[in-house]
């Protein structure tokens, strides 16, 4: 059959749980916080729920070590153990969860067509909750040191660099989170940033300087990776000077922002000029139907609680809007 995209699939009526015979009340794309947040409350409204997640339940918050910040786990919680919690709590109420690759979205008459790898989904809603990805360095040899010195993740990566010098680039929250994390591993860290003052908060500034393996390089840009078969050093620069320097460091970890998951949907919805999807507080997109919640929309903060209440909003809404459209 042709899809809405113009491409030949062939797709049983049931495959990999996804039924394309159905007409599913909700479809969330992508399984974060806010996606199965929207979930719960959209079982607990009895809509018939799909959720559809390229890679694993959570997002990014999977990765966290340690939760401080969420309510109700006052000596906080992992962010993989909350993700659980959260996908449990999905599933008990009805919505399913599917691993699939989501390539476009498409309105016709009062129905989204969600394409996936295994056909088209149909439904009277999307909830769109696809989060963002982490900004490259854009340095030479960056691609050929990723994932063998260059990291995104420090509390993933971070325990591979026990008692090594590394890097951390970026003077945003998480660049000194990771900093002040890596310190657990790494015998020094070296904090690397284009301005002369950090952005972060100055709670974390201060925590970060409380800590003796911190030390910063400020008004620096990097600019080349040296190394073979692993890194050996990074070339930095100064903004100011244009002087350039070797820094030895045995790992690079980059914390300076991300990319919203929003170019599928471009053609549906309002971006701004950074590419996130512009919503009203009820988490309406400029079509109809169609919300969009966490990290992927234009908000003042970007965290899980928020994103929590991103995903119940937009069920409520959801529910509502089926409910008008039933009326008509």
């Amino acid at each position: 059959m042709e899809d809405l995209l113009g491409l030949n699939v062939q797709v049983s009526s049931k495959e990999n749980g996804v039924d394309s015979s159905a007409i599913y009340d909700v479809v969330i794309i992508g399984a974060g916080p806010a996606g199965l947040t929207a979930a719960i409350y959209a079982g607990r409204s009895k809509l018939n729920t799909l959720i559809l997640e390229r890679l694993a339940s959570g997002g990014q918050i999977t990765v966290s070590e340690l939760v401080e910040n969420y309510p109700g786990f006052p000596e906080g919680i992992s962010g993989a153990e909350l993700t659980k919690n959260f996908e449990r709590q999905a599933s008990r109420l009805g919505a399913k969860i599917v691993s699939a690759d989501v390539k476009g979205v498409e309105k016709k008459e009062n129905l989204f067509y969600t394409l996936t790898e295994y056909g088209e989904v149909k439904s009277k809603t999307v909830i769109i909750s696809t989060g963002t990805d982490p900004e490259k360095l854009h340095v030479s040899d960056e691609p050929k040191f990723r994932g063998r010195g260059i990291s995104y993740c420090a509390t993933c990566d971070g325990p591979f660099f026990k008692g090594q010098t590394v890097a951390v680039i970026g003077g945003g929250d998480t660049a000194l989170y990771d900093a002040i994390y890596l310190t657990k591993f790494a015998e020094k860290t070296i904090l690397i940033h284009r301005r002369k003052e950090l952005r972060a908060s100055k709670s974390l500034q201060e925590m970060a300087a409380s800590k003796s393996k911190i030390s910063y390089e400020l008004e620096e840009i990097p600019i080349k990776i040296k190394g073979g078969n692993k890194i050996e050093a990074l070339v930095v620069e100064n903004v100011v000077t244009h002087k350039q320097k070797e820094i030895p460091v045995s790992g690079i970890f980059v914390a300076i922002g991300t990319t919203p998951n929003s170019k599928i949907f471009k053609n549906l919805v309002q971006l701004n000029e950074q590419g996130y999807i512009v919503t009203n507080p009820k988490m309406e997109t400029s079509t109809p139907g169609l919300f969009a919640v966490g990290d992927v929309r234009v908000s003042p903060l970007k965290q899980v609680v928020t994103a929590c209440g991103d995903g119940a909003i937009a069920a409520y809404e959801a529910e509502k809007y089926i409910a008008a459209s039933i009326k008509k």
